[in-house]
């Protein structure tokens, strides 16, 4: 929830041999007054409806404002986009709960985005894989095939956003994802609340402090961890009352500094990542980090510390720098789009089978 990245992609090559290139970026970050709104929203509230459209259409206008900054740096018009890929700001995610089916949720106006940007727009991915009976998360499973995959090599894929989430990509192109847990989101919730900083800068806080050993085993006690995939989490799980429940539970609740916690948080993120690729991905000798927890020097610190036998890189020796990742997945996921090509990775969200995701939202 800080912000919106935009990626301006040139996709090549075939299918086999598909070749990437970026040619403009472009971040604006979300005034504070908006994430605060945002996080608001991933809870019960008064006026949720009128809100969460308001909310809509504020993100629709700042998703515009970054398509045409890409455009300007890009040096392209309009007419030469094929579509944008624009996935919303999620809410709520609750695949499968309450009627057998659930839903995701992520706030958008598509509709307004084609008409402030003159085109195409691909929007609203995950709902088909939901309704195929999936987790509609994690996504970017099949575009790290495209983007990472090496025959007869298997190749791990880890993304650290507010949750973080692995694709392992075989060496014959079988793919499985899941999210591991908290990526970035109990962190930044701590250093907000104690720090009044958006983030950790490069880990810093987390690495002045100690890991308290009652509070990182009350928190590895979730069931959550132990699920098999598919699955996949958000905020609607590890939040602000999870970890307060979670300090409540540990012995040393009382004591514990506010800089143990971050390190406690930072070794959490570390050990469920480390768990999710011991599990799923022992033959790997590479992990790629994407995401901003790549750009956290303690977190990679961290995770290379645990996992000793694999050589621990961003993703950016691999060409994509790890800030870009994510923006250029949903990229590809419209681009399957247009082609008709499933984006879902079955064996990472649990749907019936492969499909078609997204919606069309066509230009004036």
């Amino acid at each position: 929830m800080d912000g919106v990245d935009g990626t301006l992609v040139e996709f090549g090559g075939s299918e086999g041999q598909l070749s990437i290139t970026v040619r403009a970026h472009v971040h604006r970050p979300f005034s504070l007054e908006f994430a605060h709104e945002l996080l608001a929203l991933n809870t019960p509230g008064s006026n949720e409806l009128h809100r969460a459209a308001v909310a809509g259409n504020a993100l629709a206008s700042l998703y515009a404002g970054v398509v045409n900054d890409l455009l300007t740096s890009g040096h392209v018009a309009p007419a030469e986009v094929i579509a944008v890929g624009a996935h919303g700001q999620t809410v709520r995610h609750c695949p499968g709960e309450f009627d057998g089916v659930g839903y995701t949720l992520q706030l958008n106006n598509p509709a307004l985005l084609a008409e402030r940007t003159g085109i195409d727009v691909i929007a609203d991915f995950r709902s088909r894989d939901v309704a195929a009976g999936g987790q509609g998360a994690p996504l970017v499973p099949a575009f790290h095939r495209a983007a990472f995959g090496q025959p007869g090599e298997t190749v791990a894929v880890l993304n650290i956003g507010g949750i973080s989430n692995l694709s392992v990509i075989e060496k014959d192109g079988a793919t499985v994802g899941f999210d591991c847990g908290p990526g970035n989101v109990l962190m930044d919730h701590w250093c907000q609340l104690h720090r009044g900083e958006a983030y950790d800068r490069n880990g810093a806080w987390a690495a002045s402090g100690t890991v308290d050993p009652t509070l990182l085993t009350a928190m590895q006690h979730d069931a959550y961890f132990a699920l098999p995939p598919p699955k996949s989490t958000g905020r609607d799980l590890f939040n602000s009352i999870w970890l307060d429940r979670c300090l409540r539970q540990a012995v040393s609740a009382s004591t514990v500094t506010s800089k143990d916690v971050q390190a406690s948080l930072a070794e959490l993120t570390a050990w469920c990542c480390e768990q999710s690729v011991l599990r799923h991905a022992p033959d790997a000798t590479r992990l790629l980090v994407c995401g901003g927890g790549a750009y956290n020097g303690n977190l990679m610190h961290r995770l290379a510390a645990r996992l000793t036998n694999l050589q621990v890189e961003s993703t950016a020796r691999h060409g994509l720098p790890a800030d870009q990742v994510e923006a250029v997945a949903f990229a590809w996921l419209a681009r399957a789009w247009v082609h008709r090509h499933a984006g879902n990775v079955p064996a990472a969200t649990g749907a019936l089978g492969s499909r078609v995701l997204g919606a069309l939202y066509p230009a004036a």
